[in-house]
């Protein structure tokens, strides 16, 4: 299984296809951060082989979905070889129906590079050319138009992309959003025109689905491991007794997500005077705080299966038809591997467990500012009463936990026929993925006012010392958030921090003091 702590995706300065599976990192460097793509010839030769079939189909006149017939509940239509090239570009601009806001850029591009991981299969009969332009819109940053909104689980957002390729639509070049043929010639790039099959592989498939999976886990993984760091920072200055994270307690539970999570959070917190000093303090501690080996190593154990789901499939071919090769011939087989239920299934159950993790957070944050629960001024400022403090970062902590539960309820289990019944079953991946990846960026948010209402408290504990790994995310805090001892426009110092969150600065601080964070 991919991890996230192997190398950063900032420093993965290109990816190239073709020679064995693609890692989730590679996914995010490429998305978030612009690496640039390339081809090995193994992945040119299987696309290449692949489409000699299509044209040898084509010879023979054979019956094949979506190359000789129309699409849908149209696969009763017979078209011929004249009228190929209509049959794809007419896919294309009637599919690219999705409305709404736009897709975020690193959404885009996450979906445009599974693209050329699905057709680079070898099992879609696409030309090298078509995929050689999709990778010239990544390396040279010409990002498509795609509203977000309306897609089953296909189709649309990828008609929206296709609809570039072919020198139409609207895309970002520089900032500026132009007509997609003025983006192509901008840049130096020629728009193609799509032959048999192509508009049908570049519409089909769940590549938007398993793209926004991929970049909800890897926020996901992150924010589980930074959960360890707040949730111990929060036990340090709320005066928790590291009893509960006796390594005896978790030998008799069989999960070792469990084990692992005590571990961290006792290695995190390994030389604290403020630990120690009040390890008598109280017989045990609240839920939020005595249960983070539990809660956090149950969300942990779901990403970790969810990752094994979204690996495979980000490694599969999800097209329909496969252009299946036999000895010299080949043929079609029609399927429904373009079916999201794999990942939507898994997606909708990382909502369920970002949701806990959310709550459990925020349960935290309320017993920092609370100072009926936390030994500390209220909502710890020094003078209450003029200043609010902290008072209000808890109620956007706890907005933001309602979207989450909203968000959470599954997709997956609802179904809407379409195409006149022929498309009967629907999985609602799409939207599956896509609550998951929108969770994954509040949890971050969440987070980040626990690590700042943490930070004000170990304030209040001087002169004992933090642990030395606490005091350095402390110190990492503090170098752009200073303390606080009368209301500011707090709105900043939350961003600033979910940046720290969202970049793996934390994350990274802490494993330079201790080493891997045990997931």
């Amino acid at each position: 299984m991919t991890t996230i702590n192997c190398i950063h995706p900032k420093d993965i300065k290109e990816v190239v296809l073709g020679d064995g599976a693609i890692s989730i990192q590679e996914v995010i460097a490429v998305a978030r951060y612009g690496a640039i793509v390339s081809f090995t010839q193994t992945y040119c030769n299987r696309v290449d082989k692949s489409r000699s079939l299509i044209d040898k189909f084509l010879d023979e006149n054979r019956l094949i979905y979506g190359v000789t017939t129309g699409f849908g509940s149209n696969m009763t239509e017979v078209i011929s070889s004249e009228d190929a090239e209509t049959l794809q570009r007419n896919i294309i601009r009637s599919h690219a129906v999705s409305v709404g806001p736009p897709l975020e850029r690193e959404v885009v591009r996450a979906i445009q590079l599974m693209i050329l991981v699905n057709l680079g299969q070898g099992f879609s009969g696409v030309r090298l050319k078509v995929l050689n332009l999709i990778a010239s819109l990544l390396n040279h940053d010409i990002l498509p138009f795609v509203p977000g909104d309306g897609s089953v689980g296909y189709l649309s957002p990828e008609a929206h992309m296709a609809l570039v390729v072919i020198g139409e639509g609207k895309a970002w070049y520089k900032d500026e959003l132009i007509p997609g043929i003025e983006a192509l010639e901008k840049a130096g790039l020629a728009p193609v025109t799509l032959g048999a099959k192509e508009g049908l592989a570049l519409t089909s498939g769940t590549t938007s689905v398993t793209a926004m999976a991929i970049l909800a886990l890897y926020n996901s993984m992150q924010a589980a491991k930074t959960a360890d760091i707040t949730g111990a920072m929060s036990l340090e200055v709320l005066k928790g007794t590291i009893k509960a994270f006796d390594p005896r307690s978790h030998t008799v539970k069989k999960h070792e997500e469990q084990a692992k999570t005590a571990r961290n959070v006792t290695r995190i917190l390994e030389g604290s005077q403020i630990i120690d000093t009040y390890k008598e303090h109280r017989l045990q501690d609240a839920l939020s705080i005595r249960c983070i080996p539990q809660v956090h190593g149950a969300i942990k154990r779901v990403l970790k299966d969810a990752a094994v789901t979204i690996e495979n499939e980000m490694n599969s071919a999800s097209d329909n038809p496969i252009i299946f090769p036999e000895e010299e011939d080949g043929i079609a087989l029609m399927g429904g591997n373009f079916d999201g239920s794999y990942v939507g299934i898994y997606a909708d159950t990382m909502c369920i467990a970002l949701a806990n993790l959310a709550k459990i957070t925020e349960r935290r944050i309320d017993r920092l500012v609370n100072h009926h629960l936390s030994e500390l001024p209220n909502f710890l400022v020094v003078n209450p009463g003029l200043n609010s403090g902290y008072m209000i970062p808890q109620y956007t902590a706890a907005g933001l936990l309602n979207e989450i539960r909203v968000l959470s309820h599954p997709a997956t289990v609802d179904n809407v026929p379409t195409c006149a019944n022929q498309e009967d079953l629907i999985s609602f991946a799409y939207y599956a993925s896509k609550k998951a990846y929108q969770i994954s960026k509040k949890l971050e948010y969440i987070l980040a006012i626990e690590l700042m209402t943490a930070t004000q408290a170990m304030d209040f504990h001087h002169p004992l010392k933090p642990s030395p790994t606490t005091e350095s995310v402390y110190h990492l805090i503090r170098d752009q958030v200073p303390m606080v001892k009368e209301d500011r426009f707090f709105y900043p110092d939350i961003e600033t921090i979910y940046e720290q969150i969202h970049e793996g600065e934390i994350v990274k601080l802490v494993e330079m003091a201790i080493g891997e964070i045990e997931f």
